[in-house]
């Protein structure tokens, strides 16, 4: 058998006096990132045993709206291209897609 190569994501969170994120920064070696600003993050795991995600969702106060929309129309077209990559269901892809299109479209992202 190989030896087990690890590799470390981290995560941090710079909070206020009221506990609220005022900084993100995240640092993964193995992909070239070192200690990157980020006004957002949206984390996900899945717990197999209990059979449900778990999830961190953050932003800091000055994270923009208009940005958020767009983060989130981002991660929308990303989770649909994820979720063909795992499944291979070209059906329910092309549905994904079509939402992500009408979120766009209603929020005013597509020009």
């Amino acid at each position: 058998m190989a030896d087990l190569h690890e590799s470390e994501i981290t995560l941090r969170v710079g909070l206020d006096e009221n506990r609220v994120p005022e900084k993100l920064s995240w640092s993964a070696q193995d992909g070239g990132i070192d200690n990157e600003e980020a006004k957002a993050m949206l984390l996900s795991v899945w717990d197999s045993k209990n059979q449900e995600s778990l999830k961190i969702d953050l932003w800091t106060k000055d994270m923009p709206v208009d940005e958020m929309k767009i983060f989130f129309h981002q991660t929308l077209v990303s989770l649909s291209d994820t979720f063909m990559r795992a499944t291979q269901d070209e059906k329910m892809t092309a549905t994904m897609k079509d939402f992500c299109d009408y979120f766009a479209e209603k929020l005013e992202l597509k020009k």
